[in-house]
């Protein structure tokens, strides 16, 4: 217990220095939303890691492969191209698109800080409708994607410490906002390098030592090779079902739309900065998605008696392998994983509140510093409403991610992803896609699993097991292709098209370096 309160309190304090100090860096907007878009390489690298490879990591993922085996592995599968492909597909054209696109409201390069403000910039939509649609399913979303942080929080502090979760939730909660609210996306991203490393170490180390342990103890039965695949639950043949398949393969179609780690695309010093960024990033997250999939697989074989709560297992086989010390160092990672991405979703929550509401409808009639302010009076407000979802009932945290996962992913993938390539794309297959995508992956949980019955009207549950995130990608590219009849490109558009991809295609082109560079 000493051992982990010392190991815990020396990361708290890490943090917050860190937050304190860039406090008098953080000086506009954009250095709060988007660290005057001044990555390196590294930094905007492991930040994306760390701001995307959460909880679900380290605890919802090796859960499931403890609970069910190898069907769950295709999660990671999916996963790993969807994270390759959005560094490739998408990081350096966002990247430059977002500060070149032309301010639909006052003409010039527009700088867009946030996704919604892009997709507003990026289509010339001078109504605000995109942009409120846009940071409306960000909020919506992010509530629910900080809450599965916080019930991570729980559940380590309850294991380690025996503290009840609701406390453990308000402490944990606490920490993560001063740091983000004193800091910003700077401070935000510098603690993500921290975090990223540490939870790397913490995923080499313990399913090492796990193996190195069963494999010299003699009295410990395996089992054979197709029960350890299957899990404690499941089965192989589990794994080879078409829609266990399907639907962890599409969990690799949601990092197209992950506002948190689009913004570290957007944040990025220059677009020439992306392809060591990528490379650096890429292997970082195949090798540490491996990882847990082996820590799953040997707390299946380790623990021979069921868990209670299978997402603890890393947990678990952390105090029973180690000693104390180092015990503290490797929990201290699994709460990094949980805080590096709720600071990052609470900065692009608090950005779409500022951004796309307070700033959009005062028209300019605010300073620089109470935008600040107002940011980080958003991060506040967002994490108590997210404690609140956290503490009212017996959620998991793959069950939070899924849901989020799949309304980011449906809700922007596509339309992201379009607007860099579709030349002729227009704003009403945007918001086509948004609606249809968003709306899709709320509902579809309750008509595939529940129904819906309100007096006469009765719709029987689907029951297809079918992930969200397929059903509402495809409605989302329907609704964008259909709605494309219903408006058109402006000759303005088109031009920030051909000009943006010259741009990026030639790196010696201004674009191609951010305005500190040139």
């Amino acid at each position: 217990m000493l051992a982990s309160i010392a190991t815990f309190a020396v990361y708290f304090v890490v943090m917050i220095a860190i937050g304190i100090g860039v406090y008098n860096r953080t000086r506009s907007q954009s250095d709060f939303v988007l660290g005057g878009r001044k990555l390196n390489s590294w930094v905007a690298a492991l930040s994306a890691n760390a701001s995307d490879f959460s909880a679900w990591l380290l605890l919802g993922l090796p859960g499931a492969i403890y609970l069910s085996g190898l069907g769950e592995a295709w999660i990671a599968v999916g996963l790993g191209i969807g994270f390759a492909a959005s560094w490739w597909l998408i990081a350096g054209r966002l990247r430059v698109y977002t500060e070149r696109v032309t301010d639909a409201r006052s003409g010039g390069d527009s700088d867009s800080l946030t996704l919604s403000s892009y997709l507003e910039n990026r289509f010339a939509d001078r109504s605000g409708v995109l942009r409120l649609v846009s940071a409306v399913l960000i909020l919506v979303f992010y509530l629910f994607y900080v809450a599965s942080g916080l019930v991570a929080m729980g559940g380590l502090f309850n294991q380690v410490f025996g503290m009840p979760s609701a406390l453990a939730i308000i402490v944990g909660v606490s920490i993560v906002v001063l740091y983000t609210f004193l800091g910003g996306f700077l401070a935000v991203s510098l603690t993500d390098v921290v975090q990223a490393v540490m939870m790397w170490i913490a995923l080499l180390i313990v399913p090492l030592v796990g193996i190195v342990a069963i494999t010299s103890d003699p009295a410990r039965e395996a089992g054979s090779f197709a029960e350890i695949l299957g899990g404690v639950e499941g089965s192989v043949g589990d794994a080879l079902a078409p829609i266990v398949i399907i639907s962890g393969l599409a969990w690799g179609v949601g990092y197209l739309g992950q506002p948190h780690i689009l913004a570290r695309f957007m944040g990025i010093r220059a677009a020439t900065d992306v392809r060591k960024a990528g490379a650096i990033s890429v292997t970082w997250a195949f090798t540490a998605m491996f990882m847990a999939l082996v820590l799953g697989f040997t707390g299946a074989v380790y623990f021979q008696t069921p868990l209670n709560n299978p997402e603890q297992v890393f947990a678990q086989l952390i105090q029973a392998l180690l000693s104390p010390w180092v015990a503290g160092l490797l929990l201290a990672a699994i709460l990094a994983a949980v805080m590096s991405t709720a600071d990052s979703q609470l900065l692009v929550g608090a950005s779409a509140v500022t951004e796309d509401g307070f700033r959009l409808f005062l028209r300019g009639r605010v300073s620089t510093m109470a935008l600040v302010w107002t940011s980080r009076a958003a991060v506040v407000a967002i994490a108590i409403v997210a404690a609140v979802i956290a503490l009212s009932g017996n959620n998991t945290i793959m069950g939070l991610v899924s849901y989020a996962w799949a309304g980011f992913g449906a809700g922007f993938g596509p339309v992201i992803l379009l607007s860099l390539y579709w030349r002729r794309m227009n704003r009403a297959a945007a918001l086509a896609g948004m609606i249809g995508g968003g709306v899709t992956a709320i509902l579809w949980d309750v008509l595939d699993n529940d129904g819906i019955h309100l007096g006469p009207i009765s719709i029987d549950a689907f029951g297809t097991g079918l992930y969200a995130m397929v059903p509402a990608v495809v409605v989302s590219l329907v609704g964008i292709f259909v709605f494309q009849s219903l408006g058109r490109a402006t000759p303005e558009m088109e031009a920030d098209f051909d000009r943006v991809e010259g741009e990026y295609s030639s790196p010696g082109a201004p674009g191609a370096a951010s305005p500190a560079q040139r």
